[in-house]
Order: structure tokens, then sequence, then C-alpha cells
């Protein structure tokens, strides 16, 4: 391997090396703090040398290509696991049982992503997304000792199993038609004509990876996972997994000739159109946070797939900003749950009961919330309004009204929920059972990231062109 690909494989490698170095650690000895630690540094650490891989960039080996889209996937995937080591340290703080093995598995879980998402190759796209996979199960039952945390891991397994055989099915056809599993030769091999073999190894896919994205009508485990997760898990699936996926079928829509025939495109807009108003219906009634989370999200990618039925430089930026404004404001939301939840108290502080009055016990909290809903919502003045003006954009240019009214709709319904959740924020507490905080939760760690997520959210959406140039400047709108 040439000095360059090693350059530009730097940031994957210093994550399996920290992977490896707090396995040793453990086997040494167990300290909670020393292993969140190092894995706090270890991620930072492969964040800072991303602009090192970026000047070699774009570079391929024969599994994976280090490209622009790579380099943001891996950028957003570290930002989220770092967010998600730091709430883990204060979830677990507590907890009775192994606590160092958590880290291990979001270890693990984040290599996966950042290989998924510089796959070339369909073996490399298999491989990376089953190590992304698999340690989300162990994450999602880690708390096993209650019942929910436990369900949502076998839950997420089996469709997860599932999703992996419609999509193994698809490779295979793909390669019965091709003879190819490389993506540059499978791609040739389907320019002149895709065929139907290709056009149901195409679909398969779609439904293999749309499983995982959890867009409608492969979206029924996610409110359940959602609730059941522990909050760090909830919290990471929610975010750099759907971002790791979504930047696997955007290179696939992008690239593969199977993916772009007419009948192909409305079907992702006849998905994108029912994620937006199923998901978004769905949450209407839910009187559980991490439910109603997990159908806003459903709906949010709904919003995102008018990127992959829109081809073009604008699609692709516009995919790249909703993503960027989408996970800063998930992981603030699903952060103060985790906050106010951990693994000794019983279930994760989800019901809306237990954010009754939560302005007059923690009024910062409550205004990290309200900023995050707010940003859900599309308000302005935050960074969810960047990112759905830009769709909107997108949506208006290539006249898919049908999209653009599914937007409009979806989000004048969501504004309700969003609204009710931050009524109950400031409510006054009738006495209720409630779950809190430790009194000194803003001097650590995850209470400032949470409030640094929330500061980031506003700026953002006042001054948002540092992060227009910086997925510009990536390289994202050419892919590499």
């Amino acid at each position: 391997m040439t000095p360059a690909a090693l350059l530009a494989l730097l940031p994957l490698a210093i994550v399996a090396a920290t992977l490896l170095g707090v396995l040793l650690g453990i086997a040494w000895r167990r300290q909670h703090a020393a292993t969140a630690l190092v894995t706090g540094v270890g991620l930072g650490l492969a964040l800072a040398v991303l602009p090192l891989a970026w000047r070699v960039a774009p570079l391929a080996t024969p599994l994976l290509v280090v490209d622009g889209l790579a380099l943001f996937e891996a950028a957003l995937i570290l930002v989220a696991a770092l967010a998600c080591t730091t709430l883990g340290h204060a979830y677990l703080e507590h907890y009775r049982g192994a606590r160092e093995e958590f880290y291990l598995l979001l270890l693990s879980a984040a290599a996966g992503a950042m290989a998924l998402a510089m796959s070339r190759h369909l073996a490399s796209l298999f491989l990376g997304l089953e190590l992304l996979s698999m340690p989300l199960y162990g994450m999602l039952a880690y708390a096993y000792h209650e019942r929910r945390s436990l369900e949502a891991g076998i839950k997420y397994l089996l469709l997860s199993a599932a999703a992996s055989a419609f999509l193994l099915f698809g490779m295979a056809l793909l390669y019965a038609q091709t003879g190819q599993l490389d993506l540059a030769a499978l791609t040739a091999g389907l320019a002149d004509r895709p065929g139907a073999w290709g056009l149901a190894g195409a679909g398969l896919m779609l439904v293999g990876l749309g499983f995982k994205l959890s867009v409608v009508p492969f979206h029924l485990w996610t409110p359940d996972v959602y609730e059941g997760g522990p909050g760090p898990a909830a919290t990471f699936l929610a975010t750099a997994s759907k971002v790791a996926v979504f930047v696997v079928i955007l290179r696939l829509v992008t690239t593969a000739p199977a993916f772009q025939v007419e009948a192909m495109g409305a079907i992702l807009a006849g998905l994108a159109l029912a994620s937006m108003l199923v998901g978004n219906l769905l949450a209407l009634r839910q009187a559980n946070l991490k439910r109603l989370l997990g159908y806003s999200s459903i709906a949010h990618f709904g919003y995102l797939m008018l990127v992959l039925v829109v081809a073009g430089d604008l699609a692709v930026e516009s995919g790249g900003v909703y993503l960027v404004t989408y996970l800063v404001t998930t992981l603030a939301a699903f952060g103060v749950v985790t906050l106010l939840s951990s693994p000794h108290g019983g279930e994760d502080a989800a019901a809306l009961h237990h954010y009754r009055g939560l302005f007059w016990r923690h009024p910062y909290l409550a205004g990290v919330l309200t900023v995050s809903l707010l940003s859900l919502a599309g308000i302005p003045f935050t960074a969810g309004f960047i990112g759905k003006f830009y769709l909107l954009a997108l949506g208006v240019e290539a006249q898919r009204w049908w999209l653009v009214a599914g937007i409009v709709l979806g989000s004048a319904i969501g504004l309700y929920y969003y609204l009710r959740v931050m009524v109950t924020l400031y409510l006054v507490e009738p006495g209720m059972r409630r779950r809190d905080v430790a009194a000194d939760w803003g001097g650590r760690a995850g209470g400032v990231m949470v409030v640094g997520l929330a500061l980031v959210t506003i700026l953002l959406g006042i001054y948002p062109a540092p992060m227009i140039a910086w997925v510009r400047g990536l390289g994202v709108l050419a892919g590499g």
C-alpha cells in the first residue's frame, strides 16, 4: 500500500487502533473513566487528521475509496461517536454491570460506518454494513436488566438480519447480470441496459438499505427500538448509523444506471412521500418522547429522499447541508433524554410527564430541548430551517411539486407535535413522578456537549455560510 493510501485511510486506522487499545486496556484493568477518555481521545484524533486525508483525496484501493463524500460522512460519524461517548459516560456511571464494553461496541460501529461510506466494492459494502449493525445489537440490549432494552436488541437483530438477506440477494442478482462486484465495473456492466436481473437486484438492495434507513414501509421497528434502547445507543442509531446508510444509497443512486431508470425514480419518490406523511402522522399521538423522535426521523429521511429523486449538484449539496443540520439537532435532543435517563433507575426518561415542568427544574436543559425541537420543525434562525429551505429550493427547481407539497404538509404536522412537547416543558409540575439529572451535570462532558450543540444549532441558523462552504469545499458535489 502506498504512503498516500495509508494517509487517506488514517482516520479509519486510528479508530481501529483505538478499539484495540481499549480492548487491551480492559483486559489489563477495568476503569470506566479511563476507557471513556481513551475512546474520546481516539475519536478526536481521527477527526483531527481528516484534513490530512483530504490532501490526497480522491484515492481508491481495491475495496475502498476516499473521496469528498466519504470524508464528509466520516466527519459526521466521528462527531456523533464523540457525542455518544460523552453521553455514554454519564449514562453508565452508576450502571451495575460491566460498563467498558459499551465503548468497544461504539468504536466497532463507528469503524463499520466509516468503512461503509468508503465502500467501492459490494464485498466491502456488506462487511461495513455488518460491522456497523452487529455492535448495535449489543448496544441496544446493553441495559439487559430492563425488558424493553433486551426487546429492542432482539427486534433490531431479527429485522436487520432480514434486511441483510434482501441486500445479499440483490447483490447476487447484480452479479448474475454483470459478473462484477466492483461498483465501477458493475456500473459499466449496467450502462447500456440494466436488464431484468439488474433492476431486480437494485430493487432488493433498496429494500435492504430501506430497512436500515427505516423509511416507509420498512419503518415498523423504529419506534420500539428507539424507545427500548439505552439513550446513547439510540442516539448513535438515529444519527451515525442512518447517515452512513444514506450516504451509501446516495452513492449507488448517483452512479449505478439501474437506480436511475424512470421506474426506480418513481419508487423512490413514492417512498419519500409516504415517509414524510406517515412518519409525521404517527408521531401526532405519541406520549413517549423517544418514540416521537423515532417517527420524526422517519419523516426527516423522507424529506432527504428528495435528494435521491432529483439528480444534480444542488441535490447532493442540499443532502449534505440537511445531514449536518439533522445530525447536530438530533444529537442535542437525544442528549437531553440521555442525561435525564439512567440504566439503574428503570426505563429511560422518555414519557412526556417526565419532562413536565423541566424548565422550572433545569432551565438550560429545557432550553436545549426547545432549540432542538424548533430546529426539527424548521423554524427560522435554527439550523433546521436552512436544511429545509435547501430541500424546498431543490424541489421547486426540479418541479417535483408533490414532494414539495409533502415537505410543507409534513412540516406543518410536525410543528404541532413539537410544540406539544415544548409546552409540556414549561407547564407547572403537578407533583407527578419525575426524573432528574445529576446536580453537577453542567460541568460534565455530556452537559457541555448538549449545550454546545444547541448553540451550534442557533449559530448555523443565523450564519450558515461556513457550513455551506465546508460542504462544497469537501468536494461532496462531485462525490470526490
